[in-house]
């Protein structure tokens, strides 16, 4: 999945920080040998500065320049690799500069703490480590001299002290971060879903209010048909009109039906071999050009049901529809179809040799109604939204054969005792 430029935020942060960063390292090295007249390795203190600063011009150049093609695997590498150069610099600086008695030793734990709102539990436990293992190279290389009185003592306090200090921030601060990205994306779900279902609300009412006007037009022709087929019996034009007309009149029969069941809320067991029966019933009435292939484990879908309303088959059905669609639209006339039972899920597959999806079309299919000359969009967005409420799931891919595979998954239904 692509970043957008939000989501790489920390990123550039951690960069434009390490600017302002060097720019306070060369003012304090400066006060503190003209100041403080305290003198300090210049030359390798001003070498890391300088390598620190292009490595920092670099990165910024090259991330604003790669800002679109960053996924999120790479987003947090490229974090990674930015902390342990932070770790990497900020030791080397601290080195030519009093090691582990400068006061400024303790920045050490600024690395892992950001570490701990942007990387992974693993990546933040390797940056602990890297620290701790830098602040104790540092103490090891302080020369004996130091060692003085009661001085070593005191240092290994310190030591132990930042082991501590790093190991609360890295589990406090990270347990933290964790819990607020948990609560956005538990509230980034909701609104998502509140979107979802105000769109199907929208829907559901442009729906009722088709509904309603299609009726009185079609009882309208009905009674003309009738009149019709009195006057011309034997006429096969008004046989076919009054077919199709007493089609349109049990489809919205069954919408009424679907709404009633739906406000009710009724859920019953229906077997999985009658769903399947009700597939092929509809392809042989509805296209009888149409190759179904079946393949299905019979063994184990004996007996099998999930527990769904009357919303669950038109939503199969308009998946069915629209490979059909899309198989035509390929000069294709085959449709795939097959069904398992997987650890207490029952898994349908729907095959259709078209063209199957885009990357783009992908993304946005099922997650909200999308604009498509073959209809697939709305269709697909129900559906989605149908199995969703019932427990189920909908997953979108293309087949290594060509054309698309939709597979739905439902919890099998376990009779309460």
């Amino acid at each position: 999945m692509l970043l957008t430029p939000k989501n790489t935020n920390k990123l550039q942060l951690i960069i434009k920080l390490r600017f302002i960063a060097v720019f306070i390292q060369i003012i304090l090295i400066l006060f503190v040998n003209l100041g403080l007249d305290y003198h300090l390795p210049t030359v390798p203190l001003f070498a890391i500065i300088c390598a620190e600063l292009v490595f920092t011009s670099a990165s910024f150049f090259y991330h604003k320049s790669n800002i679109y093609t960053l996924t999120a695997l790479s987003n947090t590498k490229a974090i990674f690799i930015q902390i342990c150069a932070d770790l990497l610099f900020l030791s080397l600086i601290l080195y030519f500069s009093g090691g582990a008695t400068n006061a400024f030793v303790s920045l050490l734990l600024i690395p892992i703490a950001i570490a701990a709102v942007s990387l992974t539990s693993t990546l933040l436990v390797i940056i602990a480590i890297l620290a701790a293992v830098s602040y104790s190279l540092l103490l090891w290389q302080l020369p004996m001299s130091v060692m003085h009185g009661n001085m070593e003592g005191h240092f290994i306090g310190m030591w132990i002290n930042f082991l501590l200090s790093a190991s609360v921030v890295a589990l406090v601060v990270g347990k933290m971060a964790r819990n607020i990205n948990q609560h956005k994306i538990a509230i980034a779900t909701y609104r998502e879903n509140l979107l979802k279902q105000e769109q199907v609300m929208s829907l559901g009412v442009a729906s009722a209010q088709v509904t309603h006007q299609l009726a009185t037009p079609i009882s309208t022709v009905q009674l003309l048909a009738d009149e019709l087929l009195e006057d011309m019996p034997e006429n096969s034009i008004v046989k076919d009109m009054q077919t199709e007309l007493l089609r349109c009149k049990k489809s919205l029969e069954a919408f009424r039906q679907i709404t009633f069941n739906i406000k009710a809320q009724t859920l019953l067991p229906t077997l999985c071999e009658d769903i399947l029966k009700q597939i092929a019933d509809h392809i042989a009435l509805n296209y009888p050009d149409i190759i179904l292939k079946q393949t299905h484990n019979n063994k184990v879908l004996t007996d099998k049901a999930i527990e769904a309303d009357a919303s669950l088959l038109p939503a199969i059905l308009n998946l069915m529809n629209n490979a059909i669609r899309a198989t035509k639209a390929n000069n294709n006339n085959t449709i795939e179809l097959s069904s398992d039972i997987n650890t207490h899920l029952w898994q349908l597959e729907i095959r259709d040799f078209g063209t199957g999806f885009s990357t783009e079309k992908m993304a946005e299919l099922g997650t909200k109604p999308v604009e498509s000359k073959q209809g697939l969009g709305m269709a697909v967005f129900l559906s989605y939204t149908t199995l969703e409420r019932l427990g189920g799931k909908l997953t979108l891919t293309n087949h290594k054969g060509g054309g698309a595979l939709v597979t739905l998954t439902l919890p099998i239904y376990v009779k309460k005792r």
